[in-house]
């Protein structure tokens, strides 16, 4: 385990939840990205949002790095443009997941997303190759994301094209994660997800009733009744989430997706970045850095947050890190032209 003594929060984000909010609600200039679509198996789709390393610069990166971003986020998360300018700048091409109805466009199924939706993830490593895209992947997730990714590296074993991954901020632990989310003052993150989660779905289910041509998706946002009612991020997982994408209840979601239980399947080289003080993922389920596998590192920050790690010295110090991860995962070759510490405009 690296204790990533490098990181120092700054004196005006002095605790855990104003590290989470400031990366929030951090401003991020736009990219110039070009969206492409992804049609799922099943009927649905999902889009992604691909950006090249600079402006004049031949597309020569030796690597596709795939981000995907966490709940209730999108390719518009201020973590998502961040590290996708910093690999540009680095000369590493970049492509983000949306997941399901995240993209600005509403899926056309009933179901969504969710914390092991590694059928997408894999949908979408498919649909690369299919077009053309060979060059290796490196996954790079955060928080939900990095749940999806950490679990899908579980299921590919040693997969040609794909090199290994860096997971921020993960919730090895759905349940801890969730129960953590109806308790003190990290409820107000419980209750922000809650509400937007189920004003998406209310908004989804009535545009099926406009629409009027998919009566079995209907039926089945129509069974879920009233979601005023629900009062817990656990309530939604057990009413609409479970039912939604084949769990029989929140319990049974969350054990069968949380991602720790799987980490000694993984066989590329993973990077884990947590921060001891997240109020997200209690520091109990944690893995422990002596009991993972050799091919997985675990960087635990003593601050931190979820999704923040704004350092005193260092804004972009999470991006860098992420970076600085992907590097050794590259041939010698490669990697020895890119610069960690290149600055960031």
């Amino acid at each position: 385990m690296n204790a990533a003594a490098g990181f120092r929060s700054p004196w005006w984000l002095p605790d855990a939840h104003s590290q989470t909010l400031w990366r929030r609600f951090t401003p991020s200039r736009p990219l110039p990205r070009q969206r492409q679509r992804v049609e799922l198996p099943d009927g649905d789709f999902l889009d992604l949002d691909r950006l090249a390393p600079e402006a004049g610069q031949e597309d020569a990166s030796p690597v596709l790095v795939l981000v995907l971003h966490g709940l209730c986020g999108s390719s518009q998360s201020p973590y998502v443009l961040a590290l996708q300018r910093c690999l540009q700048a680095a000369g590493l091409a970049s492509v983000a997941m949306n997941f399901r109805g995240c993209s600005g466009e509403q899926n056309r199924l009933a179901r969504a997303y969710h914390s092991g939706c590694t059928e997408d993830l894999e949908a979408v490593f498919v649909a690369l190759r299919e077009q053309g895209e060979n060059r290796p992947v490196v996954g790079v997730g955060y928080s939900l994301g990095a749940n999806v990714l950490l679990k899908w590296l579980a299921e590919i074993g040693e997969r040609d094209g794909v090199l290994g991954g860096v997971a921020v901020s993960t919730p090895f632990a759905l349940a801890h994660c969730s129960a953590a989310l109806s308790k003190g003052f990290s409820r107000l993150y419980g209750h922000y997800f809650r509400r937007l989660l189920i004003t998406q779905v209310e908004h989804k289910r009535e545009s099926f009733r406009r629409q009027g041509g998919m009566p079995q998706e209907l039926e089945r946002l129509e069974a879920l009744g009233d979601l005023r009612r629900l009062r817990t991020l656990w309530d939604f997982d057990d009413q609409v989430t479970a039912p939604l994408h084949g769990f029989s209840s929140a319990q049974d979601y969350y054990e069968r997706c949380s991602s720790g239980p799987g980490l000694a399947q993984i066989r590329r080289p993973v990077t884990l970045i947590q921060s001891a003080n997240d109020p997200i993922i209690p520091r109990g389920s944690l893995p422990q850095g002596d009991s993972l596998p050799p091919g997985i590192r675990l960087q635990l920050t003593a601050s931190g947050g979820h999704v923040g790690f704004t350092s005193a010295d260092q804004p972009d110090w999470l991006e860098r890190q992420v970076l600085a991860a992907i590097l050794p995962m590259l041939p010698a070759s490669d990697a020895g032209h890119i610069e960690v510490g290149k600055r960031i405009d």
